[in-house]
């Protein structure tokens, strides 16, 4: 994705406090129903980060850089999901933006298209979610949940791969 991009805790993130409020079948949402993490005390990520880890490096982070930190023409995704929410997030993704002007020449294109992108948009969402909240450090999960049958027969459903 090149381009544009008792005690209250405070979380620098524009959905929300991403604290788990629901889950479905491996799959979790934050209060607002917005997508979100679960990471366990030990390190294990939930399988939809683990996944969104596998995604972002497949298809992203040529040109946001290695863990969400952004480079010298995309910006750092980890740093912009501090203020920038899910419904924006995947406007951008699915229709692209252009900030291109006198000081800035940078176009994110759209992916609405790209069935390695789309098909997995809440777990690229959740993994760089992860990481905007340091969650999670850089690198691959060292543990992550099992796949979720739910998981496999959506992905199977959206790409038409079996």
């Amino acid at each position: 994705m090149a381009g544009v991009f008792g005690v209250t805790t405070v979380h620098a993130d524009g959905s929300g406090d991403p604290a788990v409020a629901s889950s479905d079948n491996g799959k979790y949402t934050d209060k607002d129903g917005n997508p979100t993490y679960k990471i366990s005390p030990d390190g294990t990520v939930d399988w939809y980060t683990y996944s969104g880890f596998r995604r972002y490096h497949s298809d992203c982070h040529v040109c946001h850089g290695p863990n969400g930190e952004g480079s010298s023409y995309a910006p750092a995704l980890a740093e912009s999901l501090k203020t920038l929410g899910y419904t924006d997030f995947v406007n951008i993704v699915t229709n692209g933006r252009k900030n291109v002007d006198a000081a800035n020449d940078k176009v994110m294109p759209s992916f609405a298209t790209n069935v390695n992108v789309m098909c997995f948009i809440d777990d690229i969402y959740v993994y760089l979610r992860a990481r905007a909240n340091n969650a999670i450090p850089g690198g691959r999960p060292p543990n992550h949940e099992d796949k979720p049958e739910a998981a496999k027969e959506a992905e199977t459903s959206c790409t038409g791969i079996k």
